[in-house]
């Protein structure tokens, strides 16, 4: 018996009767199970695989798993797009040279380790742009930025040995070239994937072709078309011609293989890939059928050294660049390269300026024989005075012997090329003498050795060339003579302040070493450069209108061009001050320490300088369109301190009259050989006019050049030097002697050098008349031998002071001309 009651409700069934659906459990099982016995039939039990079959997964897992892969991958995808951002370019793909040009837009050099110039697709010729898509991307600009299909079929290829296969689109090359690397890892390869994609959504498809071309490697260390164009044909990228392009489209495939000159076993090869390019652009309809047939194979050009900074291109890159970066971009901007730098620079006068070099001073040396050539160094500059265009420079012998540039150091004494500073300071001024006359070149001076200046604020009696004592003399003649008791007195005179004030104006600059207001500064104790110096110069030389110099014409950077500084003439001394000085050194040349200058064959004006111990040499001279300061130094190669010259190219001394103005004259004399010589137009201040040379005297006979000349003493031969110490002028006369200690009515005589004579002075008439001759004679000669610094044999310049004699004397080497 039970021990459960039935649930209220329940009706026994009775064992005949159907049981009916849904009865006996809310399931309705009993009911089912009552149609299938109802039926007559049983479920069929599921059999079991076996053997192989129990590996193969279903229809159903199979199916799950591909969907389940299918959306990881498109989540990785979109991961990926979200996660990897455009990075920034790569040092390497951004890293371009700066192109230096000459004048005539040659190249002169280029810095920088990377070969590669920027250039906008504007200035790519379109052929050009279609041959190098007929070579690597035919689709560019119907297809995605990335073609799947390409990629597996480039992988099967490279799978089954038909050798390594891209499937990159020009996309993702570019993505590679400009903003990863060129490293072989899946990661790199993933990133490229994505940043192909991302850039495609973003930037045009000229963009892309843009960056494709200035970051493609060309071989020949030739990075982007236009060094390519430049590194096989000699010529800008907007120069080439459907071959030529073709040719550098064929490179991208293998540029060091397919170069036939550097590989001319695979020439046949080259021109086959040449081939397929040209038959690309026909296909795409880039390029007729009649065009292709008349296209000939274009010969690319020899392999030439990258243009390095050799020679005077180092010198000239380093000043270009020094400009640059006072004058118009910073250090970070310029270092960014792509700049196409066009110079001042023309390259006839800039060659012109090193043969002159070459033929006048190197060609001399001896360094093996001689100890003190082993210390001559040699700068140059010259600038056109209307423009300020800097036109030429010598920097020194080698840049990648001497880094050195002679032309912009600034560690050298300017000596007596300073003193027409003071001249020109004096009459712009308006300065008077002590006694107040007015300076002009016909004023007075005392010009005796030591003279004590007066009126300066601290003692000083400078000593002159050779310690010689000239008595009074003319401010024109103390020039010719460079006579530092004169030019001391005369900056006193005008105000030491002022003399600075006027030399910052012609082109000096404030901030020059040891540019120290005082009656030292007239004998040219600072320390300017000689581009400095030129520029100064040039200011006389254009009737004293400044114009600041420049290296550089034109600036551009992918197609843009850099704003240049402003350069408007100022007119910053009178038209007067400058065309009397420029008077002044115009007689220089002609009777003076500057007559070496004459074989120029131009009208010229100039002043001779030497520095304190002869450690330099300098000619500062101009014609009315050209001027040019050039300077010898002395420096121990070894330490790089600063040596005399004394002994250099066999001379006992080397002067600015000398070497310097041969350099000068050899220079401009080709410099200027298109152009007619020119006199100078100039209007000069009050009194400035020189008198008329006074007639010879009566009791004094002319003697034609074929007379025979009165014996005189024998003098010591001299080197010829192409300068002259000129017996100077009185009162604007000049009295003329031999070249061997002849006589003008007592007058003492200079040994001439190149022009053969000498003048003797008024003093030397008027006050040694008994025994000038002889004196005149015996100690011209002899101080001419031994005392010349800018004529190199410079002779005693009167023979007589104040009626009595001038002791020959050798100059002692901390005396300054």
């Amino acid at each position: 018996m039970s021990d459960q009651s039935p649930p209220p409700g329940w009706t026994p069934r009775d064992p005949d009767t159907p049981e009916e659906p849904g009865q006996n459990g809310p399931t309705g099982r009993s009911g089912q199970e009552g149609k299938a016995g109802k039926a007559g039939r049983t479920p069929k039990a599921r059999r079991p695989r076996t053997g192989w079959r129990r590996f193969v997964p279903g229809w159903r897992l199979v199916l799950g798993c591909l969907l389940l892969f299918a959306l990881l991958l498109g989540g990785a995808l979109v991961a990926g797009y979200l996660l990897v951002d455009i990075p920034p370019a790569n040092s390497a793909a951004i890293a371009q040279s700066n192109v230096y040009l000459y004048s005539d837009g040659s190249q002169l050099a280029r810095d920088g380790e990377v070969n590669r110039v920027n250039v906008p697709l504007s200035q790519i010729p379109r052929t050009v742009q279609e041959a190098v898509l007929a070579a690597e991307d035919r689709d560019f600009h119907s297809e995605r930025a990335v073609d799947p299909k390409a990629m597996l079929r480039a992988a099967w290829n490279t799978l089954m040995g038909k050798g390594k296969q891209s499937g990159s689109t020009i996309t993702q090359q570019y993505v590679k070239n400009y903003y990863l690397g060129q490293e072989q890892t899946v990661s790199r390869k993933v990133k490229e994937f994505f940043i192909a994609i991302k850039l495609g959504r973003e930037e045009s498809k000229n963009h892309i072709l843009e960056g494709y071309l200035n970051t493609s490697y060309f071989g020949r260390n030739a990075y982007g078309i236009q060094a390519a164009a430049q590194a096989y044909y000699g010529k800008d990228v907007g120069r080439l011609t459907t071959a030529e392009g073709a040719y550098l489209a064929t490179l991208l495939n293998s540029p060091s293989a397919f170069d036939v000159v550097a590989h001319p076993q695979s020439r046949a090869r080259a021109v086959a890939r040449w081939n397929y390019v040209l038959d690309g652009m026909v296909k795409k309809g880039w390029m007729s059928q009649a065009e292709r047939a008349a296209t000939r194979f274009p010969e690319p050009g020899k392999i030439r050294p990258a243009a390095g900074l050799s020679g005077q291109r180092g010198y000239l890159v380093e000043a270009v660049k020094d400009y640059i970066l006072d004058q118009i971009l910073d250090d970070a901007t310029l270092a960014e390269g792509g700049y196409r730098i066009t110079t001042t620079i023309d390259k006839r006068r800039q060659n012109a300026f090193v043969d002159a070099v070459d033929e006048e001073m190197v060609s001399e040396l001896e360094p093996g024989t001689r100890k003190a050539d082993r210390l001559v160094r040699a700068g140059g500059a010259s600038i056109d005075p209307a423009t300020g265009k800097v036109v030429a420079m010598y920097g020194g012998i080698d840049y990648t012997k001497q880094y050195v540039n002679n032309a912009t150091r600034h560690d050298y004494q300017v000596a007596s090329t300073f003193k027409p500073f003071v001249f020109t300071s004096a009459v712009e001024n308006g300065s008077r003498t002590r006694d107040g006359r007015r300076i002009t070149p016909n004023t007075i001076y005392n010009g005796d050795n030591r003279r004590p200046v007066v009126g300066s604020s601290v003692p000083f009696a400078p000593e002159n060339e050779g310690r010689l004592s000239y008595g009074d003399i003319t401010v024109n003649t103390a020039t010719d003579l460079s006579v530092n008791a004169v030019y001391a007195q005369m900056a006193v005179d005008v105000g030491t302040d002022k003399v600075k004030k006027t030399a910052i104006s012609l082109g000096i600059p404030e901030n020059t070493p040891n540019f120290v207001s005082g009656p030292a500064m007239a004998l040219g104790t600072m320390q300017a450069s000689v581009l400095d110096m030129t520029q100064a110069y040039a200011t006389l030389a254009d009737h004293g209108r400044y114009t600041p110099y420049t290296l550089v014409e034109k600036i551009t950077k992918e197609g843009d061009t850099v704003k240049l500084p402003d350069r408007t003439p100022l007119q910053v001394v009178s038209r007067e001050a400058a065309d009397t000085t420029t008077s002044m050194l115009v007689s220089v040349v002609d009777n003076g320490t500057g007559t070496a200058a004459l074989a120029a064959g131009h009208p010229a004006a100039g002043k001779t300088g030497t520095a304190e111990q002869d450690r330099a040499a300098w000619f500062a001279g101009y014609t009315p369109d050209l001027v040019t300061v050039v300077s010898m130094m002395g420096q121990d190669p070894d330490t790089g301190t600063l040596q005399p010259l004394y002994g250099a190219l066999g001379e006992n001394r080397i002067g600015g009259g000398g070497y310097p103005a041969r350099i000068w004259a050899a220079y401009t004399k080709t410099a200027l050989e298109a152009s007619e010589p020119e006199d100078f137009d100039l209007e000069l201040e009050p009194g400035a006019a020189q008198s008329p040379p006074p007639p010879p005297p009566a009791d004094t006979p002319e003697q034609s050049p074929d007379d025979e000349q009165s014996p005189g003493p024998p003098t010591r031969p001299s080197r010829p030097t192409g300068g002259q110490n000129n017996g100077g002028q009185s009162q604007g006369g000049q009295s003329q002697g031999q070249n061997q200690g002849g006589q003008n009515n007592g007058g003492a005589t200079n040994q001439g050098t190149d022009a053969g004579t000498s003048r003797g002075t008024d003093q030397g008439s008027t006050q040694g008349a008994d025994q000038g001759t002889a004196q005149g004679a015996d100690q011209g000669s002899a101080q001419g031998a031994d005392a010349g610094a800018d004529a190199g044999t410079t002779a005693g310049p009167q023979g007589l002071t104040q009626g009595g004699t001038t002791a020959g004397r050798r100059p002692l080497p901390e005396f300054v001309e």
